[in-house]
């Protein structure tokens, strides 16, 4: 089975031109986590989720892969 896609961080990541170093630093987790919810090995929780947003200046929603198709 493949891996379900859940999170958008990556590519919201690209499209700001900022690195999961710079993420990491933002919300105050290791490179290690951010690596592994930019690479959808774990999701974050929906208060990190929020951090996650507010750092990139976008709204939640666009940090998630939408379930209508």
């Amino acid at each position: 089975m493949d891996e379900q896609k859940l999170n958008r961080i990556k590519v919201v990541l690209a499209e700001k031109d900022k690195t999961g170093r710079w993420l990491a630093e933002q919300i105050g987790k290791s490179n290690c986590t951010v690596s592994k919810y930019v690479n959808q090995k774990v999701q974050p929780d929906i208060k990190t989720l929020n951090a996650i947003a507010n750092a990139l200046d976008v709204d939640v929603k666009d940090l998630l892969v939408s379930n209508r198709g």
